[in-house]
């Protein structure tokens, strides 16, 4: 049997503030904090090229539910193997762009 790992295109930063509300059970809203040092991290780290246009320059972040129920913040890594993959993969489709859809 051959073993496959998945290989990722964001990096889990962390827990995110509980969402909120309204009185229908409809999301309003959700909230994450980062700590200067991290924010400099993330776009030092992460930051999507810009073109010859002055496209991209971006840090793509993402807020989700854990499987266990809490609210949780992840960056995509334009420098993963996953998003070079899928790069990689586009490009040969179409004109090529590091964003990640």
């Amino acid at each position: 049997m051959s073993e496959q790992t998945k290989k990722y295109e964001s990096v889990l930063v962390g827990w995110a503030d509980e969402p909120s509300y309204n009185d229908s059970g409809d999301l309003m809203g959700w909230s994450f904090r980062l700590k200067d040092n991290e924010l400099k991290d993330a776009l030092d780290q992460y930051t999507t090229k810009r073109d010859a246009q002055g496209q991209g320059g971006n840090v793509r972040f993402r807020l989700f539910m854990s499987k266990n129920g809490k609210p949780c913040l992840s960056v995509w890594d334009p420098n993963s193997e996953g998003a070079q993959e899928r790069r990689n993969a586009t490009a040969s489709k179409s004109g090529g762009s590091d964003l990640p859809f």
